[in-house]
């Protein structure tokens, strides 16, 4: 009981101390490669230094030995994905020349896995910080994921109980042992993927390099490229292996292991998996009619892969979709605000919410008439508890709210609206890339500053479910534990 109580207190402590011991060791990896390869090192010097000098006081005063709490299961999450982003900004500040603002929206854009880049000149990037660009990707990936299916669900956020019922083990177990079992099946799935999707680019015909930097960023739907036009640069077959990769990437990683595992037919069986392919398939076929006149026999590929790229949040492009037409563009409008499934790495509101909030329309309509009748919400004939449907509503109306904020935000500082609206959307929604000034093949770096520190933070609350980061506003959370106060008196 001791013990216990020791360890009540210093989850968060221990969790960023791992979280920030691990980026030390790969920037001083990254350091040394770049001392080899004659490109600048001293910034991921300089990262791993200062990563190193947090992380060793955080394991030390941290604890793990008791079950956390919820709200400490909550700060360690919410100050991860806050502090190493600021860390990894480094590199990009020493090794690039970027201004801080510049390199912390880099950063953030890479361990949120969203893709939305503040490089105005490609050139100029060393290409070991792309490979660091990469990896914080691959990293903020693999991170959500495990957040997502072994941390949210216990802590009942944004409705996320519903979505992983399906994962090995009770639903009520601690967060502790569900986070290192998730933790270790999860890796195993998603090196898989890596693995599979690096050499599969690399047969159809990119260099090592880009194959082993783009298959981080697509397994992680993340997007961030070495090259400035993206897959643009690439020919057809490289393009098709990207948009069977996203496809994966963007379901469910409990589909993902069971595809694996030999169990494809479970894919299928899902209504979220459905929805997302009829959604996807929908789409690009819309894309390939309306860009019929363009690209001729091309508009099938073209339409399918931004159709998925837009639609997973990944934020690749194969063209500048920012020179289409207002319809074409309107459809990839619309996938930017549905997502991927819930419990992978895509971002956006994500398939199933948008499924139960539509299903929650039509039984109010049913309700008229039959004002009597129990009418529960059903995903894959399961029936949704009440919890569930409120945290959902509750979830996509503050989402809306803070979407809406943003984009008055901007257009009060002078941005542009068709840049305000999609810049909004494609950061609070992970997806990247948006239309007018930040374009497929333009920059966040045009944007005043104010705006940049606005959409970093829409990136950061996206990533993490909005609600999680709206809690930071009780006074709850910012209470001392009983159980540190008595740890500190023994």
């Amino acid at each position: 009981m001791r013990t216990q109580g020791r360890g009540r207190g210093r989850f968060a402590l221990r969790m960023v101390g791992f979280g920030l011991a691990g980026v030390s060791v790969a920037t001083a990896v990254l350091a040394l490669i770049a001392w080899a390869w004659n490109e600048p090192w001293s910034g991921f010097a300089w990262a791993s230094g200062l990563a190193a000098l947090v992380a060793g006081p955080s394991l030390a005063f941290g604890r793990t030995t008791g079950e956390p709490s919820r709200r400490e299961a909550l700060l360690a999450v919410l100050a991860l994905w806050w502090l190493i982003p600021l860390v990894g900004s480094v590199p990009f500040v020493l090794n690039a020349s970027m201004p801080f603002l510049d390199a912390w929206f880099e950063a953030m854009s890479g361990f949120t896995a969203t893709g939305a880049t503040a490089i105005a000149d490609f050139g100029a990037v060393s290409s070991t910080l792309f490979l660091w660009r990469a990896l914080s990707q691959w990293v903020g990936g693999v991170g959500i994921i495990v957040v997502f299916v072994a941390v949210f669900p216990q802590l009942a956020i944004a409705g996320r109980q519903l979505f992983v019922a399906e994962m090995p083990g009770p639903s009520e177990e601690q967060v502790a042992p569900r986070l290192r079992r998730t933790a270790g099946t999860l890796l195993v799935v998603y090196l898989g993927m890596s693995v599979a999707a690096a050499v599969s680019y690399a047969v159809a015909g990119m260099g090592w390099f880009d194959a082993v930097a783009h298959a981080m960023t697509t397994v992680s739907a993340a997007g961030f490229s070495p090259e400035a036009r993206s897959f643009e640069a690439f020919g057809a077959a490289v393009q098709w292996v990207a948009i069977v990769f996203m496809t994966l990437a963007g379901a469910n990683f409990v589909l993902q292991f069971q595809l694996l595992s030999g169990r494809p037919r479970q894919m299928l069986r899902n209504e979220e998996f459905r929805v997302y392919l009829t959604v996807f398939l929908v789409a690009g076929l819309a894309l390939t009619l309306l860009l019929q006149g363009t690209y001729g026999a091309e508009a099938l590929r073209h339409g399918l892969f931004q159709a998925i790229s837009i639609l997973t949040t990944t934020g690749y492009a194969t063209v500048d979709f920012g020179a289409w037409g207002v319809s074409a563009q309107t459809v990839l409008v619309l996938l930017m605000f549905i997502g991927g499934s819930a419990g992978s790495a895509a971002g956006g509101m994500k398939v199933v919410r948008l499924m139960i909030v539509a299903k929650m329309a039509w039984l109010e309509v049913r309700r008229v008439l039959h004002p009597r009748a129990v009418l529960p919400v059903r995903v894959s004939g399961r029936p949704v508890p009440e919890d569930v449907v409120r945290a959902v509503a509750a979830f996509v109306t503050v989402y809306a709210l803070l979407f809406a904020v943003l984009v008055i935000s901007l257009a009060l500082l002078g941005v542009e609206f068709t840049t305000a609206f999609t810049a909004s959307i494609a950061t609070l929604g992970n997806v990247g890339p948006g239309l007018g000034a930040v374009g497929p093949m333009g920059s966040f770096a045009v944007l005043p500053d104010v705006a940049k520190v606005l959409l970093t933070f829409a990136m950061f609350a996206g990533r993490l479910e909005v609600m999680a980061v709206f809690v930071l506003l009780s006074p709850d959370v910012w209470r001392v534990p009983r159980g540190w106060r008595r740890a500190s008196r023994d």
